[in-house]
């Protein structure tokens, strides 16, 4: 019997022990995250659960050296980029990002737990750990979630369509950004006014109707930054839309994924109908514009 086999405990073959060093390695990388994360808690309940969870993983990874026979080192870049993730995105995401990552691994414990049945009762113990860690997870920002994906969304498909008809109907940058940025600035106004009257209509209880709109309407003036910036550092306006176009994509890609991860919804579907929404109004605003053009002689 090797080093670190418990009494009555069969041989391992490499790739248990593979198995078994990747499981180890995993509990005490997510010993310190779980720590670091309790650390910036304020929250004395959520800190507790935090700090009770990275004792227990700690345990789970001497649990698995009693197999092994050698402590494991911790994963560096996840112990630095999993808080840093939680202080600029949030809780929820660093946590939930960090926990499909699990999934993989509970196949591990399930596969293990043919050859050591212990592992059933530590696999259990992180399905618990999930359901505590769902259990805190109330971000006041994520209640306001569809706020800020209908002045986002919004402002995508309204701006890039107004932005691509204006770069052929008008060619001169520094004026489509002008309007772009009036048209924009107003339409924010506008959807943070309607969607404070249709959250005051709807009188949901926990919910502040002026919350919702100042959510809706800094997530379109951010959007309509981003999209027009382009216009005013280009001087070429259909280069300006190219890269205007590459930005609403991005920003499509990036905003998708973080919301398929904090809602655990669908990541392919989400983005394709955005993505080919804001594209499509583009190419038909485009078309007018160059319509348009042509048909009252407009040349600058």
């Amino acid at each position: 019997m090797s080093d670190g086999m418990t009494p009555g405990s069969p041989e391992p073959t490499p790739e248990l022990r593979r198995q078994l060093l990747a499981m180890q390695r995993n509990e005490i990388t997510e010993y310190h995250v779980y720590k670091r994360l309790a650390q910036r808690q304020t929250d004395t309940h959520n800190r507790d659960v935090l700090q009770r969870i990275a004792e227990e993983e700690r345990n789970h990874h001497d649990f698995w050296q009693g197999y092994t026979g050698v402590p494991a080192n911790p994963s560096r870049l996840q112990i630095t980029l999993y808080p840093l993730m939680a202080r600029l995105l949030g809780l929820t995401f660093a946590v939930k990002l960090m926990e499909r990552g699990e999934e993989s691994a509970q196949l591990n414990y399930e596969a293990v737990a043919g050859i050591i049945p212990e592992a059933k009762r530590v696999l259990e113990e992180e399905e618990e750990h999930e359901r505590r860690l769902l259990a805190i997870l109330d971000e006041e920002w994520l209640q306001y979630i569809g706020s800020i994906v209908l002045g986002l969304s919004d402002a995508l498909v309204e701006l890039t369509g107004a932005l691509a008809g204006l770069t052929l109907a008008l060619a001169n940058s520094r004026l489509i950004a002008l309007i772009g940025l009036i048209t924009g600035i107003a339409a924010a106004m506008s959807m943070a006014a309607s969607e404070y009257l249709s959250r005051k209509a709807e009188e949901k209880e926990g919910h502040s109707p002026l919350k919702a709109a100042v959510y809706t309407g800094i997530a379109y003036i951010v959007t309509v930054a981003l999209l027009v910036a382009s216009y005013l550092l280009l001087a070429n306006p259909l280069a300006s839309l190219a890269a205007t176009l590459f930005f609403a994509i991005l920003i499509i890609v990036v905003f998708t994924y973080y919301l398929a991860v904090v809602r655990d919804m669908p990541f392919k579907h989400r983005f394709l109908e955005m993505a080919g929404l804001c594209l499509g109004v583009s190419i038909v605003s485009f078309g007018i514009g160059f319509v348009l053009r042509q048909a009252f002689g407009i040349d600058l």
